[in-house]
């Protein structure tokens, strides 16, 4: 099997186990990645947050998007801008600062309300993904947007929120495929430990 058939079969295999769980186990998993996030050194460094909006069986960020509100820290969110490239965005007020039907039905700030956010600027990006391993290797969705952005994330720690059931030995990987800090589970946190 190649490594993209390897991909593709791990992907599938785990957004099922995913999406298995019950919503009372989600949203109880979810709360619980939140608070470990809130809890490592690298969220209580960081000044702005990059975080993503959840779809299907993802991670609820709720938990996070109010502790980042509470701790008076910058939320900025991703705007996919073409079929391979996305930026940050940090939303404007109200409601009619957010696009309902974004890039693959996610919801998306609107960048003409709010405030396009250098790379750079970001401390801590939240990663989604549909599977990882101990060594800090995520499996996203296939578009690759994560893997391209992340390196110009130059001042960025990188956590992924998965849940425990997307755990797998190990996540086949390209050489261009980015490696997080660490990924957190409502069990634990897994730290790389070439980054640590």
């Amino acid at each position: 099997m190649d490594l993209k058939d390897a991909k593709r079969e791990l992907r599938k295999e785990k957004i099922a186990a995913r999406e298995a769980l019950t919503e009372e186990e989600r949203f109880s998993c979810s709360a619980a990645i939140c608070r470990r996030i809130t809890e490592t050194q690298a969220y209580r460094d960081a000044g702005t947050v990059f975080a993503y909006k959840w779809v299907r069986g993802e991670v609820k960020l709720d938990s996070l998007e109010e502790a980042v509100a509470h701790d008076g820290k910058r939320l900025v969110y991703p705007l996919c801008v073409s079929r391979t490239e996305m930026i940050a965005v940090e939303p404007g007020d109200g409601e009619d600062a957010w696009k309902d039907s974004g890039s693959f039905g996610i919801r998306e700030p609107d960048p003409e309300k709010g405030r396009i956010c250098d790379p750079s600027e970001i401390d801590l990006v939240i990663c989604p993904c549909s599977s990882f391993d101990e060594e800090g290797h995520r499996l996203g969705m296939g578009g690759g947007y994560y893997d391209r952005y992340l390196p110009g994330c130059i001042n960025a720690a990188r956590i992924a929120a998965a849940f425990e059931v997307q755990k797998a030995d190990s996540v086949p990987a390209d050489e261009h495929d980015c490696i997080v800090d660490a990924v957190v589970t409502e069990k634990c946190c897994y730290i790389n430990k070439e980054n640590d």
